[in-house]
């Protein structure tokens, strides 16, 4: 069999993700914070991308302002010297006014032309729990062998101010004897916040407990030999096993729950984040709703002028420099389309949203519907992949609170009579009935879907376990009060 080389025509379609629709996909899926960053960047990076100021806009106005202005002849303008007439009035008393103003006393001056600090401008620093430490270690005045040691320990403490290594590790680190650390261990417990530098929970508690003067054998007891009891507030087994009545262990567990379990915790220095919604969804006088874009902070972009001009005119441009500057052009002229796109999309998106759940947003989380993805994926007639994209990390203000749009997208949970409820509404529900419960008597599991069931929602006790585990909710043994 001969081996031959043969060219052949072959016509067949392929789909290829242009650079503008990329783009385009990628700014879909930020959130606001991104997008603003991406700008941003993209602003630094491209010199054809400018940002519209205000400035330039008056500055615009101003210009077209002074070239419509009629000519005026010098001949009209009649100059002449302005003067200051001033006036001492004669019912002043100087006397007494030169008297008042020369008499001793704390005066303070302020020399001309020297601007005084804008304290506003100010940030104060919030202090760390090793600075706070370290702080209080110098204040001792520890000699160099203590203060390696107790640094060690101070930077090896977690969030809650606990040991994360074990004495062992400190004094292979330190080159030095466990009792040494153990010694400024003991030192650093001492130390502000009461409890700080435990090797466990325990510890601390009893640290605690011992600094405040309330470490009786009961509550010392139940905090080294039945941590796990406290936890599930089984008081009757604590009771039976110290062999102490039930109202000695209760005002026992009261003293312990006064007690810091993270002392360090208050010196966390992560900031909140807050949400800025994309959109705001107001209701109308009319009982109609307003559907508005937040556009607060984000950068309004414009191609620049003259890289427009330069590529416009005829003048002869080295080849590089004006492929260099196209590219440029088309870079920022794809990214001002994309972002009016990601606008567009988001507020059709939106509008069929108010469009399913408009009962939510007339009467609030009890009447949301059971909704997915292809619901408004058909009704704007786009993909799901699209909606997706949309909903992430995207946020709605209404009246009844600040919601990411992938909170209006929820599976159903049938009713007895046939009907379908939102696994949000349900949610809710189960929200309100613990809410209203006897802190004495509890609601199990069980029970709360009992309830259910008589309010015509069929769910499954282990769907209501995984609801109240959502909702960061305790099981009923937890949430007893004595």
């Amino acid at each position: 069999m001969a081996l031959e080389i043969r060219q052949q025509l072959k016509l067949s379609q392929q789909l290829v993700m242009t650079p503008q629709l990329q783009m385009a996909i990628k700014l879909l899926q930020l959130s606001r914070l991104e997008l603003v960053d991406a700008i941003t960047q993209e602003l630094e990076e491209n010199p054809a991308l400018e940002e519209i100021q205000e400035t330039s806009e008056r500055e615009d106005a101003d210009t077209r302002g002074s070239d419509e202005a009629p000519d005026i002849k010098n001949d009209d303008i009649s100059a002449k010297e302005v003067t200051i007439e001033e006036k001492l009035n004669d019912e002043i008393d100087w006397s007494n006014y030169i008297e008042e103003y020369n008499s001793p006393g704390k005066a303070s001056f302020e020399a001309e032309g020297k601007e005084s600090p804008q304290y506003e401008a100010f940030i104060a620093k919030k202090e760390n729990l090793s600075d706070h430490l370290l702080w209080q270690l110098l204040m001792t005045s520890p000699d160099k062998e203590d203060e390696k040691i107790a640094s060690l320990i101070i930077g090896n403490l977690n969030a809650n101010g606990f040991l994360d290594i074990s004495l062992e590790e400190i004094a292979s680190m330190a080159d030095t004897p466990v009792k040494n650390i153990k010694k400024v261990l003991k030192l650093l417990q001492t130390f502000d916040p009461v409890g700080i530098c435990a090797e466990n929970l325990q510890d601390s508690l009893l640290i605690q407990a011992r600094y405040f003067g309330c470490d009786n054998d009961i509550v010392c007891d139940i905090i080294k030999d039945h941590i796990s009891n406290l936890e599930n507030k089984n008081y009757k087994a604590i009771s039976k096993a110290l062999k102490k009545d039930i109202r000695h262990i209760i005002e026992a567990v009261n003293i312990i729950k006064s007690l810091d379990p993270r002392p360090g915790l208050k010196f966390n220095n992560e900031e909140p984040q807050y949400i800025t919604p994309d959109i705001y969804v107001y209701k109308m006088e009319d009982n109609d709703f307003a559907i508005v874009l937040n556009d607060d902070g984000m950068p309004r972009l414009r191609v620049n002028a003259f890289y427009q001009n330069a590529i416009n005119c005829k003048e002869d441009i080295p080849g590089t420099a004006r492929d260099y500057m196209q590219e440029k052009i088309r870079s920022a002229s794809w990214l001002i389309k994309s972002i009016h796109q990601r606008q567009k999309t988001i507020y059709k998106v939106m509008e069929s949203i108010l469009k399913f759940q408009r009962e939510f947003f007339e009467k609030g989380v009890a009447h949301l519907k059971p909704m997915i993805l292809k619901d408004v994926a058909d009704d704007i007639e786009m993909h799901e992949s699209t909606i997706s994209r949309v909903t992430t990390n995207k946020y709605v203000y209404t009246e009844q609170g600040i919601f990411e749009l992938k909170y209006f997208f929820n599976s159903s949970i049938n009713s007895v009579e046939g009907d379908s409820f939102s696994s949000a509404s349900v949610q809710q529900k189960i929200r309100q009935i613990i809410e209203s419960e006897n802190p004495k008597k509890t609601f199990s599991d069980e029970k709360i879907a009992q309830i259910l069931k008589e309010s015509n929602i069929d769910i499954a006790r282990r769907t209501v376990a995984k609801y109240r585990e959502l909702m960061k909710i305790l099981p009923s043994n937890k949430r007893k009060q004595f």
